[in-house]
């Protein structure tokens, strides 16, 4: 069979492929047999990989020792500038990085991210590899950065390498400095969530509060990854709960934006600011709201955080749950009393921007909480909760209890309110215009009148069950109200026949 390439794109030869698999499989017979063929020693694949780069790599002794001996060339590069030393540095083969080393190596040598020996085996956690460089090598400088400006500190502190942060620290290396992204060890431990590390790295009595270019300290990068051991170890410290980054984020931010309940726990316990804004006037219930993460926005809550604050567009977290259909979220906020008049930049309120968004359920919630408001502040000696027996929500009610007059205020709505009337009952009940506008906004056909009474009674309702009235009672008195006393006159014998037939349609269809 002709010597000819292995595949399209491959620059070796078959041979010479035969010849790299013998070398990775550390096959010496093979290999002699195939350089007896004349195969190429030197031969290189499409990434620039030689026989000597994957037996030092796989740390094949007796392959490596075979090509050297035919004066294989040893310090040739690959694409990304391995040669045999390094790898064998990188994959921690001490034995055959000696023989390298006694057979001339260059020792200077950097692949194309600027890592020599002592960052290759910093990097991959190798403590045999850094003593024989620090040991038996001359002229090694500890504190050498490749390109990123990452020294052999900031590797293993990256990559959680315990022992090798330890060897360096006790080599005298320097602690405090910075890469090309101001970032120091302590920040890029924090960042991978290497708890021992990073209290190894405090030891040194570093700058907890050190800010990379971002303005970010390590508190921030723990939290804003979810490293909740990282964040309790730099508190207990005394770190700077409160630091702000050049966006004026804070650690709380980062934790709001992302959901890292135990994170944002941590923080609130050390009395972080909860109403700190960012450079968009964000707080972080802002964020958490945007984010939909419902758990840190009760956190929030619990720990009174002003749910009324603006942003850059002057809405509150409610306009955003608004915006968004956040329907539990909005329950959380509504529950906890805020500012329902508040307008944002284009003098939309909360509900208007519900309406807007056709988030239907979301508009009754904040209508019902508006209307509960109003009567909270009409009775302020009267404690709700307690008077109905209940948390107070306002999202849909599917409570068995309430599900017969339920079904009495569908009838009355969608069988025999005329259209119109609906609005009559919404001003007999004191609905503002702005209630009846949001309702108004749902199309749904001509019909839509019914759908409309319907909602507004349904929003009629928990007021009524709050105020520890009779629903009945209250429902006569505004068809009355309005001028339908035929209807209201046949409400107290409204009731469900075992049939299924409802007793005030009989009737009302005899007259």
């Amino acid at each position: 069979m002709a010597d000819d390439f292995v595949a399209e794109g491959e620059t070796l030869l078959r041979s010479e492929q035969d010849f790299h698999d013998a070398a990775k499989g550390n096959d010496v017979i093979r290999m002699e047999l195939l350089l007896k063929k004349g195969v190429n020693i030197n031969a290189k694949n499409s990434i620039g990989r030689t026989a000597l780069h994957w037996a030092a790599g796989a740390g094949h002794e007796q392959a490596v020792k075979f090509l050297l001996d035919h004066n294989a060339s040893v310090d040739d590069q690959d694409s990304f500038g391995m040669n045999a030393l390094l790898l064998a540095a990188w994959f921690g083969h001490l034995r055959i990085l000696r023989t390298l080393v006694n057979v001339g190596a260059k020792l200077s040598c950097e692949n194309k991210n600027g890592l020599n020996l002592l960052l290759c085996a910093a990097q991959r956690g190798h403590l045999k590899i850094l003593e024989f460089i620090m040991e038996d090598l001359e002229d090694v400088w500890l504190d050498k950065a490749d390109n990123m400006q990452r020294t052999a500190l900031h590797l293993a502190a990256s990559y959680g390498n315990l022992e090798v942060v330890e060897f360096l620290i006790g080599s005298g290396c320097v602690h405090g400095l910075k890469d090309k992204e101001q970032n120091t060890a302590l920040h890029l431990c924090a960042r991978s969530g290497h708890v021992e590390v990073l209290q190894k790295i405090i030891e040194t009595a570093v700058d907890l509060d050190e800010k990379n270019w971002e303005g970010e300290t390590a508190l921030h990068l723990a939290a804003e990854e979810g490293h909740s051991s990282c964040v309790k170890v730099l508190l207990n410290d005394a770190c700077d709960v409160n630091a702000q980054t050049n966006k004026n984020m804070t650690a709380l931010h980062y934790a709001a934006c992302h959901g890292w309940v135990k994170v944002a726990e941590l923080l609130i316990e050390a009395d972080i600011n909860v109403d700190a804004v960012n450079h968009q006037g964000a707080s972080p219930i802002h964020l958490a709201v945007l984010h939909n993460h419902d758990s840190i926005v009760k956190l929030l809550i619990d720990a009174e955080c002003d749910l009324d604050i603006v942003d850059c567009r002057q809405q509150t977290a409610l306009h955003i749950a608004a915006e968004n259909g956040r329907h539990v979220i909005a329950d959380m906020i509504l529950t906890s009393g805020v500012n329902l008049k508040l307008v944002d930049k284009q003098g939309k309120t909360s509900l208007e921007i519900a309406a807007r968004g056709n988030h239907i359920n979301l508009v009754d919630m904040i209508i019902k909480a508006d209307r509960f408001y109003k009567w909270e502040k009409d009775h302020p000696t009267i404690d709700s909760e307690s008077s109905v027996g209940m948390h107070v929500t306002f999202r849909q009610d599917h409570r068995p209890e309430t599900q017969h007059i339920r079904s009495v205020i569908w009838r009355l709505a969608t069988k025999y309110l005329k259209p119109n009337e609906w609005k009559k009952l919404a001003h007999y009940w004191k609905f503002t215009e702005a209630h009846i506008n949001a309702i108004e906004q749902q199309w749904a056909g001509t019909k839509s009148y019914k759908e409309h009474g319907h909602r507004m009674l349904l929003n009629w309702l928990p007021g009524v069950i709050i105020s520890g009235e009779n629903p009945v009672k209250g429902l006569y008195e505004g068809l009355v109200g309005i001028g339908r006393r035929d209807l209201a006159g046949y409400l107290p014998f409204l009731w469900i026949l075992p049939n299924g037939v409802c007793l005030f349609e009989l009737q009302l269809s005899a007259h």
